[in-house]
C-alpha cells in the first residue's frame, strides 16, 4: 500500500471547515468531528460520491458499545509508524485526556507520486481508511488506559477498603476504650456526687445543729434574764419592804432605847436621891443621939464625914459596875477606840446623806439599785473585777449622785452581799482595794458596816450575865442575830453569816503587794493587829472558834509569807492555849470546829494558797451565759515553801 503523506498547514480551511487539531479532545468528541467533517464534505462537491456516507459511524466496543461499522485504516510509513509508536508510548504515560479541535484555514492531499488530481475519490477513500487506522489506535489506546485506570481504581478501592476495615476496627476499639473510660468516669462522678452529696448532707445537718443549739441558748439565755429580771425585781421589792421594815424596827427600837435610856438615867437619879436623903436622915439621927446622951461635942469633921462615906459607897458602886461590865465586853482598848471612831465617821455621813436627801427633790435609790446590781455581778474573774471597779469608780465620780451618798450604797451593798451564796470572798476584797486605793476615806465606811454587822471582826466579844440581860433572845440580838417577824435565827445560820463576813475581812486584809499600782489602806499589818488583839482579848467559844478558823483560811496563806516565824508563833499559840480551851470545855458542839482548827495547824494548810485567791482569765463558756447567773469556779494553784 502506498504511503500517503498528510500534512497540515495550520490555520487552513477547506470549504469553510477548520482543520486544526485540539489537544483537549476525546474520543467521542473526534468521532463527532469526523462525521461532521464528512457531512460538510459531501455538501461542498458538486459530484456524488460513491462512498458518501448517509449516518454517523457507531463502533460497538467488547461490551456491546457501539461503534462505526467502518473502520478507520491508516496507511502510515516506518518512521512515522515510529514516531507514531512513541506518540503513544507518550499517550500512555498521561491521563485520557481529552482531544482538542482542528482548525485549518486550508486542507492539501499530496501523494508522492503527485497524481492527487487525477484521481480524487482514491485520496478520499484513501484519506478515511487512514483515518479508521487513527480511530482504532485511539481506541485500542483508550481502552487499555480504561483497563489500566479500572486496575487501578480496583487496587486503590481494595487499599481503601482495606485501611477502612483497618479504620473502622481502630475506631471500634477507640469506641470500646471511649465508652469504657466514659462509663468509668461516670462511675466515678457518681461517687463523687455520692461523697459530696453526703458531705453536703453532713454539712447540713451540722449546721442545722449549730443553729438549734444557738438558738437552744438563746432561748435559754432569754429565759434566764427573764428569770433575773423577775428575781431581781422580786429582791428589789424584798429589800424595799426590808428596807422599810428595817427603819420601822429602827425607829421603834430607837425609840425603845431612848426610853429605856431614859427610864434609866430616872432610876438612877432616884436611887441617887434616895441615898442622899437616906444619907442624910442617918446623919440627922445620928446627931440626935449624940445630943441625948450627952456625950462629948464630936469634931466637926466627924460630924461632917457622913456624906463623904456616902459618896465613896456611890463610887464604890460605880467601880463595881464598871468591873461588871468589863467582865461582859472581851475587847482590847485600842480595837474598841478603832471601832468607835468607824462608827462615828458612818453616823455623820449618814446624817449628811440625809439632810442632801431632804434637800434635793432627787431619787437617789436608782443609784443605789446600779451599785448592787454591780456588786452581785462580781465573781472570780480578772477582768470582771477590773470592770466591776472602774464602774464603781465612775459612779463615785458622777456629778448628779454626791459621792458620799454612792460611797454610803457602796459600804452597804459590799457587805450585805457577803449572805449572798454566789459571793466571792476574794473578788469582792479586790474590787474594794481597787475601789478605796482611789476614795481612802470609803475604807473606815466599809470597816463599820462590818463591825456593824459582825462583831468579830473588831475583834470584840459579849458574854452573856443574867443581870445584864432579860432573856437569851436580848443577848443573841446584842452579838448580831437577825430577827424576822419577832423569831431569832437559828444557831447554824447565825454561824454560816458570822463565817462570811470574817472570810470577807479575812480577804481583805491579805490582799497587800498582790494588787499591782493600788495601796491597800487596811492591809496584812491590820490583819496581824486583829490576830493579836483576837487571841489576848476573845475567850475560846463557838462564835470565837468559828471566826478564827474563817479568818486563817483566808489570810493565812499571806500572813505566813510576811511574817514567818512570827505568825508560827501564833499558831503555836492558838494550838497550846486556844484550842486547849475549846476541848476543856468538852462541848459536842465545839468538836466539829475544833477538829477543822486542829487539821489546818496539823496539815499545814497555811503552805498552800486559798482556793479563789488567784483570779482567772475570760473563759469562752463564761461569755455564753448571763453575767448575773454564771460563777464560774475559782483556780486553784498551790505553792509550796519548804
Amino acid at each position: 500500500m502506498e504511503a500517503v503523506k498528510l500534512e497540515i498547514r495550520c490555520p487552513q480551511m477547506v470549504n469553510g471547515i477548520g482543520l486544526e487539531p485540539d489537544p483537549d479532545w476525546s474520543f467521542k468528541s473526534l468521532l463527532l468531528e469526523l462525521d461532521s467533517l464528512e457531512k460538510k464534505l459531501n455538501l461542498s462537491s458538486s459530484v456524488s460520491l460513491p462512498f458518501a456516507k448517509t449516518k454517523s459511524r457507531e463502533i460497538y466496543g467488547e461490551k456491546g458499545t457501539k461503534r462505526s461499522s467502518n473502520a478507520f485504516v491508516m496507511r502510515v510509513s516506518d518512521e512515522e509508524f515510529e514516531d507514531s509508536e512513541g506518540e503513544n508510548e507518550k499517550v500512555r504515560d498521561r491521563d485520557l485526556v481529552k482531544a482538542a479541535r482542528f482548525n485549518c484555514n486550508e486542507f492539501y492531499f499530496s501523494s508522492s507520486d503527485d497524481d492527487s488530481d487525477d484521481q480524487p475519490c482514491l485520496d478520499v477513500q484513501t484519506l478515511m481508511n487512514e483515518v479508521g487506522l487513527v480511530e482504532s489506535a485511539l481506541y485500542e489506546l483508550t481502552h487499555e488506559h480504561q483497563l489500566g485506570v479500572k486496575e487501578e481504581i480496583r487496587n486503590t478501592i481494595s487499599a481503601l477498603e482495606t485501611d477502612l476495615m483497618n479504620e473502622s476496627e481502630k475506631s471500634s476499639s477507640a469506641h470500646t476504650k471511649v465508652e469504657k473510660y466514659r462509663e468509668a468516669r461516670r462511675e466515678v462522678e457518681r461517687k463523687f456526687d455520692v461523697q459530696y452529696q453526703r458531705r453536703v448532707a453532713e454539712g447540713l445537718d451540722n449546721h442545722l445543729t449549730a443553729v438549734q443549739r444557738d438558738h437552744e441558748l438563746k432561748s435559754q439565755i432569754e429565759e434566764r434574764k427573764i428569770r433575773s429580771d423577775a428575781a431581781h425585781e422580786e429582791a428589789k421589792r424584798r429589800e424595799k419592804a426590808l428596807q422599810e421594815e428595817r427603819l420601822r424596827q429602827e425607829k421603834a427600837k430607837a425609840e425603845a432605847e431612848l426610853q429605856a435610856k431614859l427610864k434609866a438615867e430616872e432610876a438612877n437619879r432616884a436611887a441617887l436621891e434616895a441615898e442622899r436623903i437616906a444619907a442624910k436622915e442617918a446623919a440627922e439621927k445620928e446627931a440626935a443621939k449624940s445630943s441625948k446622951a450627952n456625950t462629948s461635942e464630936v469634931p466637926q469633921t466627924e460630924a461632917s464625914g457622913g456624906p463623904n462615906a456616902t459618896s465613896s459607897r456611890v463610887e464604890n458602886d460605880k467601880t463595881n459596875k464598871s468591873e461588871l461590865a468589863g467582865n461582859m465586853l472581851r475587847a482590847a482598848e485600842s480595837a474598841l477606840k478603832l471601832e468607835r471612831e468607824r462608827l462615828q465617821k458612818l453616823k455623820e455621813l449618814e446624817e449628811i446623806n440625809q439632810s442632801l436627801r431632804s434637800s434635793s427633790n432627787q431619787n437617789f435609790d436608782r443609784t443605789g439599785r446600779l451599785i448592787g446590781r454591780l456588786i452581785r455581778q462580781i465573781s472570780g474573774n480578772k477582768d470582771k473585777v477590773s470592770t466591776q471597779a472602774s464602774e464603781l469608780v465612775k459612779i463615785f465620780n458622777n456629778p448628779h449622785c454626791p459621792q458620799t451618798i454612792s460611797i454610803a450604797y457602796f459600804a452597804q451593798k459590799v457587805v450585805s452581799n457577803c449572805e449572798s451564796p454566789s459571793h466571792s470572798a476574794f473578788a469582792c476584797a479586790h474590787v474594794i482595794v481597787l475601789v478605796t486605793s482611789q476614795f481612802p476615806q470609803a475604807m473606815d465606811l466599809v470597816l463599820a458596816e462590818i463591825h456593824r454587822a459582825c462583831i468579830y471582826t473588831v475583834p470584840k466579844h459579849i458574854s452573856y450575865t443574867k443581870s445584864a440581860f432579860e432573856s437569851k433572845e436580848a443577848y443573841w440580838k446584842v452579838i448580831g442575830y437577825k430577827e424576822d417577824d419577832g423569831k431569832i435565827e437559828s444557831t447554824t445560820d447565825y454561824l454560816v453569816r458570822l463565817e462570811s463576813y470574817m472570810k470577807l475581812y479575812g480577804a481583805l486584809v491579805q490582799w497587800q503587794t498582790e494588787v499591782a499600782g493600788c495601796q491597800n489602806v487596811h492591809g496584812l499589818k491590820e490583819g496581824w493587829a486583829w490576830l493579836a488583839r483576837f487571841l489576848n482579848a476573845l475567850p475560846a467559844n463557838m462564835y470565837t472558834a468559828v471566826a478564827l478558823y474563817a479568818f486563817l483560811q483566808m489570810a493565812g496563806f499571806a500572813l505566813f509569807r510576811k511574817y514567818r516565824s512570827q505568825f508560827m508563833k501564833m499558831l503555836n499559840f492558838i494550838s497550846e492555849n486556844f484550842l486547849n480551851a475549846l476541848r476543856s470545855q468538852d462541848d459536842p458542839d465545839l468538836r466539829p470546829i475544833t477538829s477543822k482548827i486542829q487539821c489546818y495547824l496539823e496539815d499545814k494548810l497555811f503552805l498552800q494558797e486559798p482556793e479563789g485567791r488567784t483570779l482567772h482569765s475570760s473563759l469562752l463558756s463564761n461569755n455564753m451565759a448571763p453575767e448575773s447567773d454564771y460563777h464560774g469556779p475559782y483556780h486553784q494553784q498551790s505553792r509550796h515553801f519548804y
